[in-house]
């Protein structure tokens, strides 16, 4: 068995499981109705069934709304982000560091998916991070630039291929995800760490 499936990563992210999908499908019924990621994150479950036509619909929710709103950029306008995407990777071309810490300024004003995108090319270990104000504060990694736009357009509409048109996405916290789904659903879940910090920063 092949140690991982070759399916699209839009989305560099820690802890993705893309790396073991292929050892945890054969876990999972042939045929799902819906499948429902509680914990999305970087979806690799959801991406990995759906390449294989595993699912006829699936649910995507994470409590982190930028996330999500990048997730429906992706999958609903994956064009449009990818050009913004191109942009920004070629306008910090010469000036990578300062380039970085300027998107993440706008980004924690405004949360536009694109600058997300950017920020999460190119930090440290792909890792969320948020200071005590809510700003994300993860630096970049300054030993690369991010995927390159070909590659991330190719990414990114590869990825929209799979789920388009049958996706639902959400901001709930999990536990109103579970009182909404019915016996038809696959529910995987995937829940982060929360709390491994006991004396400093138990956050998400």
């Amino acid at each position: 068995m092949q140690s991982q499936i070759s399916v699209p990563q839009p989305i560099p992210y820690q802890g993705s499981k893309r790396g073991i999908a292929s050892q945890i499908l054969p876990r999972l019924p042939e045929k799902i109705e819906r499948l429902v990621e509680p914990f999305a994150g970087s979806a690799a479950i959801s991406i990995a069934v759906a390449s294989r036509r595993g699912a006829s619909k699936f649910w995507l929710n994470d409590a982190h709304k930028p996330l999500m709103d990048l997730w429906k950029a992706i999958i609903d306008t994956p064009e449009k982000l990818a050009d913004s995407y191109e942009y920004l990777w070629n306008e910090q071309l010469g000036n990578e560091r300062e380039y970085y810490n300027q998107v993440r300024e706008r980004f924690n004003q405004s949360h536009e998916p694109a600058d997300f995108l950017y920020l999460l090319a190119r930090c440290v270990k792909a890792a969320i991070r948020y200071n005590s104000k809510g700003e994300f504060n993860n630096t970049p990694d300054n030993r690369r630039k991010g995927a390159k736009p070909s590659e991330m357009r190719s990414r990114l509409l590869r990825t929209s291929l799979l789920f388009s048109n049958r996706v639902r996405f959400t901001s709930y916290d999990y536990k109103s995800v579970l009182k909404n789904c019915t016996m038809c659903d696959l529910v995987y879940m995937d829940p982060p760490y929360q709390g491994v910090c006991k004396n400093r920063d138990p956050r998400y």
